[in-house]
């Protein structure tokens, strides 16, 4: 019976590699001092690091050649978190590389079978360490655990600016958010360094929301991997939505579609006219010291105020609130007499104060006002129409986003 001649393997990317029958080099390297090692079927393959300790270079590609009669059959390279390494094989079976980029700081498996000139197979499953980052882009997710309004839009602040359209398509394949129940949404890129996710309705009522990211060693361009990241759990109560009417000079308050109550309001007089358009409530300060000098009203004139404001549900970081007003109390439901802010009567303040939380929806309508910005003072990213949101993602590009099974295999992060 004749017998079947040696496996010889090379594999590059600045890793050494011995084993019995294998004769590997690291690119540009020495040989393999164990290459005339007997021939062994049960595929016993130990790992020598390259020069001295060096680890591979993550920035180089893999490269696994055939050498002598054989050929390679079969390669799969995985990291520890069994994300594939795609890679190329040549039509003669001699050589196969990744078309991938490795990632920073991982461990890799390379499997590989190969096939000899008499048809016999062989195995070989090679291990090795990449070199760490120098440079890492780290994600912080945003808000914090906790529960919140249907409105909450999660923010992504990254460390270092993405403005390469290739590299922002990496950082944001490997930004996950699945809630449960599932529904449609997508990221925004809202600057080189901050990006936004909401679903194209609001989050459903008693949801939970998983965010998290799978950046951690991924390389995202020139010398930049990614780092890791802490996930984020939220979870939603009730659909709270409260509508103000300017013109009417009523606020409308539902929890899940039905009103609950009705408040006569005042809203922003001629000149501070209230912005129109949907509100996230940012926070609520049973106390706050409200001054026109804070909005650029000087001190002494007409229009100037310093007052004690209890109750006060923030909608922007400017300065709008929803708030008690006592001083208004005969204005409200008549006319507006405010510098922007909704003001009502003490009681309905702390009813509204204790009724709503974080993330829950203000919506003011019939005003003279301009259309909150989506931005730069708060959350108004539901002012934002839904095809015009998903232009600002980097993968999506006006095609449908779920997070659904197939989904999350499509946005699987590919080496």
């Amino acid at each position: 019976m004749t017998q079947s001649p040696r496996h010889r393997l090379a594999l590059c990317g600045a890793v050494l590699l011995t084993a019995l029958a294998v004769g590997v080099t690291a690119c540009g390297g020495s040989s393999n001092p164990l290459a005339d090692k007997p021939y062994d079927a049960g595929g016993q393959v130990e790992l020598t690091s390259a020069r001295d300790g060096q680890k591979a270079d993550p920035s180089k590609p893999l490269e696994v050649t055939a050498r002598g009669d054989d050929r390679i059959t079969d390669v799969t390279a995985t990291d520890a978190a069994g994300r594939y390494v795609k890679g190329e094989l040549a039509p003669d079976g001699s050589r196969w590389h990744s078309t991938g980029a490795l990632a920073a700081g991982a461990h890799y498996t390379v499997r590989v079978t190969t096939e000899d000139e008499n048809g016999a197979q062989g195995r070989r499953t090679i291990g090795f360490d990449t070199n760490p980052a120098d440079r890492l882009l780290r994600v912080t997710f945003g808000p914090q655990n906790g529960t919140y309004g249907v409105g909450q839009p999660i923010t992504a602040e990254l460390s270092t600016p993405v403005q390469d359209p290739a590299a922002r398509a990496v950082v944001e394949r490997t930004l996950r958010v699945e809630s449960q129940p599932a529904v449609e949404g997508a990221w925004h890129w809202v600057d080189n360094r901050t990006l936004h996710y909401r679903p194209k309705e609001y989050w459903p009522a008693n949801s939970t929301v998983d965010v998290h990211a799978t950046l951690d060693g991924i390389k995202v361009g020139g010398g930049l991997y990614g780092g890791p990241s802490k996930p984020v759990r939220l979870t939603t109560g009730d659909r709270i939505e409260a509508v103000t009417d300017a013109g009417a000079h009523s606020m409308t308050v539902l929890r899940n579609g039905k009103e609950i109550r009705s408040i006569p309001v005042t809203t922003g007089k001629p000149g501070y006219a209230t912005r129109n358009g949907v509100k996230v409530i940012l926070g609520r300060e049973s106390f706050v010291r409200m001054r026109g000098t804070s909005i650029g009203i000087a001190e002494g004139s007409a229009d100037s105020y310093d007052l004690p404001v209890y109750w006060a549900t923030r909608v922007t970081w400017s300065g709008e609130y929803v708030h008690a007003a006592p001083w208004s109390e005969g204005s409200q439901g008549w006319e507006n007499v405010s510098h922007g802010c909704t003001g009502m009567s003490t009681a309905n303040a702390k009813w509204f104060f204790d009724t709503v939380h974080v993330g829950d929806l203000v919506k003011v309508v019939g005003s003279a006002g301009d259309t909150m910005t989506p931005f730069d003072n708060g959350f108004g990213d539901w002012n934002v129409d839904w095809d015009e949101w998903r232009k600002g993602s980097a993968l999506v590009g006006g095609k449908k986003q779920g997070t659904g099974p197939a989904d999350a295999a499509r946005l699987r992060p590919e080496l």
